[in-house]
């Protein structure tokens, strides 16, 4: 992978994170923060719960961004056939980025929340009163599979990239590029409150989406122009 595209991914996940992810999967992380950590817990043992959570996240997005990869792959046995996938991924990157902005109802339509979902309400349950340590890193795994407009969005990314082992990558570079603000909320629970901040890195990382989305299209067409 190009490194330009390396460090897009990271921008975008990170500054996303702030916004989006919080806004999206915060209530999951300040639930077991109340019902499965303890308030006299040792910082150690919050530390290695927040971590167990967040590498469990990013298990499943990379085994999400393998299967894409190979998908993708599937599809481009050509570079004709790439420079197509690359045009229809930037397009959706495009739109999803207006999505993130709240230009279009691109993503809501196919994201819901967590807190109205049966899955939640059956699964979740059962792990978030596990109080092993195990449950943290299970729960994590859960959470990667629950609808998400920013997942979407680098899914097709993994899938552009036509290789389960640079698919898997990309989703494990957002994953781990979400760590930050989601350990931060785990401690600081007013960051899920700070809307005007989480606003501006939610525009941020749309214009971020759109500008690499852009960068997409115009590597399908260097393809097709072969």
């Amino acid at each position: 992978m190009e490194t330009i595209s390396i460090l897009s991914i990271i921008s975008i996940a990170f500054l996303g994170s702030f916004g989006h992810c919080i806004g999206m999967c915060g209530g999951i992380v300040l639930a077991y923060s109340t019902i499965k950590i303890q308030p006299a817990s040792s910082k150690v043992s919050k530390t290695t719960a927040h971590l167990l959570y967040s590498f469990g996240r990013v298990l499943t997005y990379s085994i999400l961004g393998a299967v894409f990869g190979l998908l993708g792959g599937v599809i481009t046995y050509n570079s004709t056939a790439n420079g197509i996938l690359l045009l229809v991924a930037g397009f959706t990157m495009v739109l999803a980025g207006l999505s993130l902005m709240g230009k279009l109802k691109f993503l809501t339509l196919i994201e819901h929340s967590f807190s109205s979902s049966s899955f939640y309400k059956a699964t979740f349950k059962k792990v978030l009163n596990s109080k092993s340590n195990m449950s943290f890193f299970i729960l994590g795994m859960l959470n990667g599979l629950l609808p998400c407009g920013f997942v979407y969005f680098f899914a097709i990314t993994a899938a552009s990239t036509a290789s389960p082992f640079y698919g898997a990558f990309v989703m494990m570079i957002f994953g781990l590029s979400t760590i930050p603000a989601m350990f931060s909320l785990g401690f600081l629970t007013s960051l899920g409150t700070a809307t005007s901040f989480r606003n501006m890195m939610m525009s941020l990382s749309s214009f971020a989406v759109i500008i690499y989305g852009a960068y997409t299209i115009y590597s399908g067409y260097g393809h097709l122009s072969r």
